[in-house]
């Protein structure tokens, strides 16, 4: 049996600033049975330039097209106490906290917060110094993929292996940055292809409207899931939209907790729930006519039906030939004992 795949509620900005719509979220990762959830940690200054324009989806999103992403940003930053606020109130939830640095100083401030893995933005694959910094402190790494071709992702990989983070740390999600992203656009096969070019662990960061697509991806192997998760997609924000409501996000953990144990192993044999149903579902020889002892049994003689539990339908031939013991009549089931 598989380990469990480790899903990523990514409350990301969806708090919209709101310290108690955190906690909400937090509340609502809870419910859902997820293992982590994931913020964003960021100075505005030290991510964008004041007069960077919105991606196209942030401004359908937003609806205000003359803001600038510093402008947006600066509204969703999480200062130093809200952070060691949301890791408490985790702690008591009994959820383990995330987030995700977008800039040198907030990988600092994650480190002085104990956090105990690092997840790395599709946005910050070409950023070497970012990547070597995370790549030194030498705890695992999640790794996201988007907008990259395998020639992107094989940069940054060699910048963490060279920075002496070991392979096993280090873990790969396929990816696309549309918000919400064209099914026609997920390409979940690559998600196979990078985990066996690099040989890790690999699974997916999603931003589908639905829930099937991680479904999917654990189907096909993947041991990490991230998905986007708001309290409600019509509040204004970036990433509401293409964002899974409360019970949106607890159907898609029940459905990835039922695909591990469907998975299963990779042995073909009956199941244990599947033992009583042989004896009636299969079937067995039995007598087409009545036979009397001394008769030879030939093929029109016996026919095969249900129940499964006389001589298999596969052992015909070894029958065929043989005299009978003792009469026996239409129907009956035939026994290695009938006959000499």
């Amino acid at each position: 049996m598989k380990n469990s795949t480790l899903i990523i509620a990514e409350a990301g900005v969806n708090h919209n600033g709101n310290i108690e719509l955190a906690k909400k979220l937090i509340d609502a990762a809870v419910k859902a049975g997820v293992d982590y959830v994931k913020f964003q940690t960021f100075k505005a200054e030290k991510l964008v330039s004041s007069s960077a324009k919105q991606a196209e989806y942030q401004q359908r999103n937003i609806g205000k097209k003359g803001n600038t992403q510093f402008d947006m940003l600066k509204m969703l930053e999480l200062d130093v106490d809200t952070h060691r606020i949301l890791i408490d109130y985790c702690n008591q939830s009994g959820i383990k906290f995330l987030s995700t640095a977008f800039d040198l100083e907030s990988i600092d401030l994650l480190v002085n917060l104990g956090i105990d893995l690092f997840k790395i933005p599709s946005g910050e694959i070409t950023n070497l110094p970012y990547l070597e910094k995370i790549a030194k402190i030498g705890k695992p790494v999640i790794l996201s993929t988007g907008m990259c071709t395998i020639g992107d992702v094989e940069n940054a990989f060699n910048v963490f292996i060279q920075a002496g983070l070991p392979r096993h740390k280090i873990s790969i999600l396929h990816c696309n940055t549309e918000y919400p992203t064209p099914m026609k656009d997920v390409n979940l096969n690559a998600m196979n292809t990078l985990g066996a070019a690099f040989d890790v662990n690999y699974g997916y960061s999603d931003h589908t409207l639905g829930i099937e697509v991680p479904i999917a991806a654990v189907a096909k192997g993947a041991t990490i899931v991230e998905k986007h998760f708001t309290l409600d997609k019509n509040m204004e924000g970036p990433d509401h939209k293409a964002s899974l409501e409360p019970r949106e996000l607890k159907d898609m953990v029940m459905a990835i907790r039922n695909i591990e144990l469907a998975l299963g192993s990779a042995v073909k044999m009956p199941s244990p729930s599947e033992h009583a149903n042989m004896k009636v579902a299969r079937k067995s020889i039995h007598c087409n006519k009545p036979l009397a002892a001394g008769d030879t049994i030939a093929f029109g003689d016996l026919t095969m039906i249900r129940p499964g539990n006389g001589i298999s339908p596969m052992e015909i031939y070894s029958v065929l030939g043989k005299k009978m013991r003792r009469d026996l009549g239409k129907g009956e089931i035939l026994n290695y004992t009938d006959f000499e």
